[in-house]
């Protein structure tokens, strides 16, 4: 392949074994979500190319090329890959924006995202190490830490090059072969990961790169015998299937199930600095984040103030084409899809209809693409859907509190359990909210504080296990003990 890509690129490839290649289930076409326009055309995997992608996988296992290979020359190899990325993150941004309608300065930060978890998993590479036992004399008995094998990763549609970077990078570090299945709606920048991969100097079978439709090939790959491991990332009716699939092989899975994550807001709350977390929270990537800020549970003195305050920044932003949004703005850009629109809206009317009331936005503004006005509801109470129901748009509902047992019951009222956070100036209000709350992160003052350092997972329906942070090394490893009886001495 060439060096660079042009922005509407005519065909993709799946890439097994060190090369790119065509799909035994023919090609889709992706588009820019923002002007309906193709961007390029994907190839698609079958269940045989998934079989040959996980065997590809399991020879290089097999052989030990990776495992057996110094921890630290490993971990050197992982950095390399984010290395590649930043050198072409303007790029990747570009052909990011096309496929998923995020502004080009949203997609400038998640490539850096992406190159950050190689950084820091290729860093972390050297420091998992086992442990001696004593069993006292006559005994020497220690651990290791064994890759599982072949890692079955499945991305979302929101985040395509961050979620496979966040799962691929500790798989590497510590020793697994992958096979990664792209979405199909967004499944393009991929590629530059694939590529990455080659210039770092992985050997074929490391990384392995597949699009298909999930029911077929997501399917095929999460129910092969030869897989040792899954990460998902997506709805809960797919990661119910996927873990099922994975039961019957007696696999382990980490599970991201998304979420429906509030925000305690107490009456002693810096409210002009909370403007910038609802910023953030609920309208970036046009709300389609796992752990959004999609609840706002305000103190009934501040509600008003609140509500206006979240209309301001709502009727602030504007929607644009994503790839006109090269500069960080109030820009926001189009949802995902059209029919993840009309599932936005859909939810919005039913709210509606429930007794909410749209402060600002609900509806498809009268333009081309798959846009939805930023949205604020006021008057959402906890048994409304939209109170329990992940919508994956950019839309936030203000419910009320009165006393801080209250606040956390509403809180935790819903099935998920991914985030949460508490805006407080009392710190041990913050810390007693935060040892209560249901949820696998709980953000003090800052909507998303943390970073890759910091392990991110859910309670619930949210799913199970954990990425980022050192915890995420643990998935892809499992201990084995070995135990050596002594001879006796001479």
């Amino acid at each position: 392949m060439p060096d660079s890509m042009p922005d509407h690129a005519p065909s993709f490839q799946n890439y097994i074994d060190g090369a790119f290649v065509g799909g035994g289930a023919g090609a889709i076409d992706v588009t820019d979500p923002a002007t309906g326009e193709v961007v390029g055309t994907q190839a698609l995997a079958d269940a045989r190319d998934v079989d040959r992608a996980v065997n590809a996988a399991a020879r290089l296992h097999r052989e030990r090329t990776l495992r057996d290979m110094r921890p630290i020359e490993r971990g050197r190899m992982v950095q390399a890959v984010g290395q590649y990325l930043t050198a072409h993150r303007e790029e990747i941004a570009r052909l990011l924006t096309l496929e998923q309608g995020k502004p080009i300065w949203e997609s400038l930060i998640e490539v850096d995202g992406a190159a950050r978890y190689f950084e820091y998993y290729g860093n972390q590479a050297a420091t998992v190490e086992g442990r001696s036992v004593p069993l006292g004399e006559g005994y020497f008995d220690w651990t290791e830490a064994e890759p599982y094998g072949v890692s079955a990763q499945v991305i979302p549609w929101n985040y395509p090059i961050e979620m496979t970077a966040r799962s691929l990078a500790p798989a590497l570090a510590t020793g697994n072969a992958c096979v990664v299945k792209s979405p199909e709606l967004t499944p393009l920048t991929a590629t530059w990961i694939a590529r990455a991969a080659e210039a770092a100097g992985l050997p074929a079978g490391a990384v392995n790169i597949i699009c298909g439709i999930g029911t077929e090939a997501g399917a095929a790959l999460c129910a092969h015998p030869g897989v040792n491991q899954i990460v998902f990332t997506g709805s809960v009716p797919t990661g119910i299937a996927i873990a099922t699939a994975a039961a019957q092989n007696i696999v382990p899975c980490v599970l991201e199930l998304g979420g429906k994550s509030a925000a305690i807001v107490h009456d002693d709350a810096d409210l002009a600095a909370f403007e910038n977390d609802i910023r953030w929270g609920i309208y970036f990537n046009a709300g389609q984040v796992c752990s959004a800020m999609s609840r706002v549970i305000v103190h009934e003195s501040r509600v008003d103030e609140l509500i206006g305050r979240a209309e301001s920044v709502a009727r602030g932003l504007q929607m644009r084409p994503g790839i006109e949004c090269e500069e960080f703005g109030p820009t926001m850009g189009s949802l995902v899809s059209d029919g993840q629109r009309e599932r936005v809206a859909g939810m919005v009317d039913a709210a509606r209809g429930e007794g909410a009331s749209v402060v600002s936005g609900g509806y498809v503004p009268n333009k081309t693409g798959a846009f939805y006005a930023p949205t604020v509801l006021a008057g959402v109470t906890p048994d409304m859907a939209i109170a329990n129901e992940e919508v994956f748009g950019p839309v936030l509902s203000i419910l009320t509190f009165r006393g801080d047992a209250e606040a956390i019951e509403i809180a935790n009222a819903t099935p998920y359990g991914l985030a949460a956070g508490v805006f407080t100036g009392d710190l041990d209000r913050a810390t007693r909210a935060a040892r209560r709350l249901r949820a696998g992160q709980v953000y003090v003052n800052e909507w998303y504080a943390g970073g890759v350092e910091t392990p991110f997972g859910g309670y619930g329906k949210s799913g199970y296990g954990r990425e980022k942070g050192r915890e995420a090394l643990w998935n892809y490893v499992q201990t084995k003990n070995i135990a050596i009886k002594l001879a006796g001495p001479t």
